[in-house]
């Protein structure tokens, strides 16, 4: 599965979960202050999907479909570690909703 984390997410989070293909949103273009619609735009044509903190991606989404699909953790504010954990925790779940054709946001709450 492959995921951009968006700037609100640490670019660490890549090297807690080496298994996962997790792009940080810095490494699409680090010279640049992206907004979401032009990370929203990156994650379609390059097959990932998002994950994020951020509503405003939910929104992106209403107006435009999917994919890319959204990750949303709506945890408030938590570590990278402690964000790290939830892939894991819900990887069956996850993969489950990318496989999907019904549902274009998986909310994960704490």
């Amino acid at each position: 599965m492959r995921l951009i984390a968006d700037e609100n997410i640490s670019w660490r989070l890549k090297k807690l979960l080496p298994e996962w293909d997790i792009l940080p949103s810095n490494e699409i273009k680090p010279a640049q202050r992206l907004t979401d619609l032009l990370i929203w735009k990156f994650a379609k044509a390059n097959q990932y999907h998002i994950l994020t903190f951020d509503e405003d991606f939910s929104d992106i989404q209403n107006i435009f479909s999917y994919p890319p699909k959204i990750i949303w953790l709506r945890t408030g504010n938590i570590t990278t570690t402690e964000i790290a954990v939830l892939p894991i925790k819900y990887e069956a779940d996850i993969d489950h909703f990318t496989d999907s054709d019904e549902l274009g946001i998986f909310e994960i709450y704490l």
